[in-house]
């Protein structure tokens, strides 16, 4: 059971991560998007959309930083894991209510909006309750186990067993001592990575480079009335006709 969990799980996932994005591109180029809905309403999205994304942002960030930075290297550059700690804690916690603030609000808006709601599809759904959970996950290990509790060196035995699955040498011992909240956060985020291809999530990938050296989209105004439009040509045909 160790070996399904903390082996095959996590390459089944990261195999349908990157076969699902290769399908995708080539089958559903058109649906490549986010399938923004800022037209049918941009009051909560205007306050939502850029608490989400930054505090999206910060958590990634801050997941990069203690999984893939041993802590050897932290150390060598003179940073004690008190201070890593305090500075983890602290970042992890402003980002994390960022986070949940920002999807509270994307979440209300599906909800309370009719107009949103009717173009809220499935595969919506089933995305914002996968990142609920993996919010609520990973805020309950930083808040109530390494802020209020008595804290959880992950990075001696998660990271090491997350950095061992790109090495091609993850160890099962190193998960099966963590605490529970840790280990459904571990798999929730490989079960994330696998759902990832089949929603709007693809659109991070597609960075709008372009925009820094387009040209400006210039927009004229009409000084004059609209012209009045004329008769189709079957209409004119229909009235200089002669009647039999």
């Amino acid at each position: 059971m160790s070996t399904l969990v903390w082996i095959v799980l996590p390459y089944a996932c990261l195999a349908v991560f990157v076969a699902g994005h290769v399908w995708r591109w080539r089958h559903d180029q058109f649906g490549w998007t986010t399938h923004t809905s800022q037209l049918l309403e941009n009051r909560l999205l205007r306050l939502g959309s850029p608490l989400f994304h930054l505090g999206a942002f910060g958590v990634i960030g801050g997941h990069a930083m203690g999984l893939l930075v041993p802590a050897s290297w932290t150390a060598a550059v003179g940073i004690s894991e008190h201070t890593y700690h305090l500075v983890s804690v602290t970042g992890g916690t402003i980002t994390g209510i960022m986070l949940v603030t920002g999807l509270a609000l994307l979440i209300a808006r599906r909800l309370v909006n009719g107009r949103i709601r009717r173009v809220t599809t499935t595969t919506d759904r089933i995305l914002y309750a996968a990142l609920a959970a993996m919010v609520v996950l990973g805020m309950s290990g930083t808040v109530l186990i390494n802020l209020l509790g008595d804290g959880y060196d992950y990075r001696e035995t998660i990271a090491v067993w997350f950095r061992g699955i790109f090495w091609f040498q993850p160890d099962p011992a190193l998960m099966s001592d963590a605490p529970l909240v840790f280990q459904l956060h571990a798999i929730g985020g490989f079960l994330f990575l696998a759902l990832w291809p089949f929603t709007r999530l693809v659109h991070v990938w597609s960075a709008p480079l372009a925009y820094l050296s387009r040209p400006y989209v210039v927009y004229r105004g009409r000084r004059t009335p609209a012209p009045v439009p004329q008769p189709a040509p079957a209409a004119v045909r229909k009235v200089v006709t002669p009647s039999s």
